[in-house]
């Protein structure tokens, strides 16, 4: 059955998958299951996730199925947009974990140094996440700053599977 995984490029669309699926999954298991709730800049980075999950998925699942997943989009493709995808989610991950670190400011909407806005305060609205409050460090890195090494990790492998047709084994 997972014959159809017979070329580097199609093992790293699997891996892909497996580890962007696994990263989403902690986030909400994190969320949900922890109590970690996410702040502003953490949801923007899921968006990745949303479009990466779901085309490796079909891709995937159409394999599995004895289904040609090139009918989506070859399987070159596919990795060309889950680069772009986990670069730009790295970017924004590396972003947020600057902010955590106070290297640079981060949006008022959702930082201390925001100030206080005016007007009498909305205690009906649930508390705002802090963007520049990291809720736990693991190893010396908060949730963003392991997934700029998680998004990173995952273009390095589509970045390996590209490589197929130069690394004849």
């Amino acid at each position: 059955m997972l014959e159809i995984f017979d070329t580097r490029q199609k093992q790293a669309v699997l891996a892909v998958f497996l580890i962007s699926f696994a990263s989403i999954a902690a986030a909400y298991g994190f969320e949900y299951i922890g109590g970690y709730k996410p702040c502003a800049l953490c949801y923007q980075q899921r968006l990745v996730y949303y479009l990466v999950v779901p085309l490796t998925g079909i891709f995937v699942g159409m394999g599995l199925a004895g289904k040609n997943p090139e009918a989506l989009l070859t399987t070159k493709q596919l990795l060309w947009v889950a680069i772009i995808a986990m670069l730009t989610g790295a970017l924004l991950a590396g972003y947020h974990a600057g902010v955590e670190w106070k290297l640079w400011a981060g949006p008022s909407s959702c930082t201390g140094g925001g100030g206080l806005s005016g007007g009498i305060p909305d205690f009906s609205k649930a508390r705002v996440v802090m963007c520049d409050e990291a809720q736990l460090r693991i190893l010396g890195l908060s949730f963003a700053g392991w997934n700029v090494v998680v998004s990173l990790m995952v273009v390095f492998i589509a970045i390996w599977g590209l490589k197929q047709a130069s690394a004849k084994s």
